[in-house]
């Protein structure tokens, strides 16, 4: 039987809304941080933004991660993970929950997802010939992880791969954001995205206590499984670590600006998160609220970043 506030058939009666809700847009939005982080560095590097060239960028990027999240869906129903997750933390775990509650079928959720992934294609072919021809290469390595996350023979959530996958997968957005304006590679973006990028990696990562029975039932072997939820507390301890000590690093060695430090101000959430998971790790119906802090914690440090890098007074002179 579906949770309270999970999707059903009866309230989602559009087919329009229908498919829209199944890409779990409210999760999109750290997706929208990382294409503004990314445009923020074109602009601390006295780059005039094309607003039509970054809409499209941010739209397309927003699309990608649809179908990276309807796929996930698709591969996590033929694997049984998510029928099983009884444990689960609507909206945070578990899936969408479409195919279970029957709102969508599984056929038409891994055509809608690989339709998705499909589309930006041509729209990224096009921003290549506006921009510069690298952009294929950002691209191409972005579909493959947003695909290889879940899909086989890859899977690399289910080798223990997941964190990698995405940190890859969104520091890629920032470069993609900022390489459509630049029309070129630089390490600026590299130096704002990764601490971003491993953040959104913790968020995947804390998710994983919660489904980590239905996981470890379904030959899920995600981190939190291989580990065990009470070592793999500390994964996220240092997935923390190296996301503040990064940009943390790039101040001290000048690539970004000393403004870069006000994104440090979101470690307290991390650190409060860590605080329930550490007191509450096997204890699902325990999580929510570190759920919910990790990802304020990922999304306020990308845009309090992103702020400090387009204001006039965080630019290089």
């Amino acid at each position: 039987m579906p949770k309270p506030m999970e999707p059903t058939l009866d309230a989602l009666h559009n087919p329009f809304l229908r498919y829209f809700a199944a890409t779990r847009p409210a999760f999109l939005s750290v997706t929208f941080v990382g294409c503004l982080l990314g445009l923020a560095t074109a602009v601390h590097s006295g780059i005039a933004l094309g607003p039509a060239l970054a809409t499209a960028t941010l739209f397309f990027a927003l699309v990608a991660h649809a179908g990276a999240n309807v796929i996930n869906d698709y591969y996590d129903a033929i694997s049984g993970c998510d029928a099983a997750n009884t444990e689960r933390q609507f909206p945070f775990t578990g899936g969408s929950r479409f195919i279970q509650n029957g709102v969508l079928s599984q056929r038409a959720t891994g055509m809608f997802g690989y339709g998705l992934l499909a589309a930006v294609v041509p729209a990224g072919l096009w921003l290549t010939a506006v921009s510069d021809r690298g952009l294929i290469l950002i691209g191409l390595a972005g579909l493959v992880v947003g695909w290889a996350y879940s899909a086989p023979p890859l899977k690399l959530q289910s080798r223990g791969l997941g964190e990698f996958a995405i940190t890859a997968g969104w520091l890629l957005v920032v470069v993609g954001s900022d390489f459509v304006q630049r029309r070129g590679f630089a390490f600026l973006p590299i130096a704002a995205g990764l601490g971003f990028a491993l953040l959104v990696a913790n968020v995947l990562y804390i998710n994983q206590f919660p489904d980590v029975k239905a996981d470890a039932g379904a030959g899920k072997r995600t981190m939190v499984v291989r580990l065990g939820t009470g070592p793999a507390r500390w994964g996220y301890v240092l997935i923390t670590a190296l996301a503040y000590g990064w940009p943390l690093l790039m101040v001290l060695a000048g690539r970004l600006p000393l403004l870069a430090l006000v994104a440090l101000l979101p470690l307290a959430a991390s650190i409060a998160a860590a605080r329930v998971l550490w007191a509450g790790a096997d204890k699902p119906a325990q999580l929510t609220p570190a759920l919910k802090l990790t990802i304020l914690s990922a999304s306020a440090h990308g845009l309090l970043l992103a702020i400090a890098l387009a204001l006039p007074w965080g630019r290089p002179v």
